[in-house]
């Protein structure tokens, strides 16, 4: 059997952005073909962009400093990153609303707030 090249999956409708489904799968050697409704895992589904994340978040050993480090962004921005991967999978995220414990780490990083301020405001979050 000849090699054909392989392209990712694609996960959305071109024409009404609903999830595809999967209805056939087939042995690349053997050639025998299984048909039927599949439903594919979570992470099948993730968009490139948090596929990558996900890649690189495994590879440092789920260490965000070492993520910031090699993606040459902020902490504040690897953290976000990690808390979308986490809603697009559908698992809960802290009961600290995202986008606020973004900005007092954003406002931390400018240096419009100290350290001890922004520790008081985060720890403010966790008690809501």
């Amino acid at each position: 059997m000849h090699t054909k090249s392989r392209h990712p999956m694609p996960t959305k409708c071109p024409v009404t952005g609903e999830a595809l489904e999967v209805t056939r799968l087939q042995g690349p050697t053997s050639g025998v073909v299984i048909e039927g409704r599949f439903v594919p895992n979570e992470f099948a589904l993730l968009p490139s962009d948090h596929t990558e994340f996900l890649r690189l978040f495994v590879k440092v050993r789920g260490n965000l400093k070492e993520a910031e480090r090699i993606m040459g962004v902020s902490y504040p921005t690897v953290r976000l990153r990690f808390d979308n991967l986490l809603k697009a999978l559908g698992y809960e995220v802290d009961e600290a609303p995202a986008d606020a414990r973004s900005d007092i780490l954003a406002r931390l990083e400018r240096g419009e707030i100290d350290a001890k301020d922004a520790a008081k405001q985060l720890q403010d979050l966790k008690r809501r």
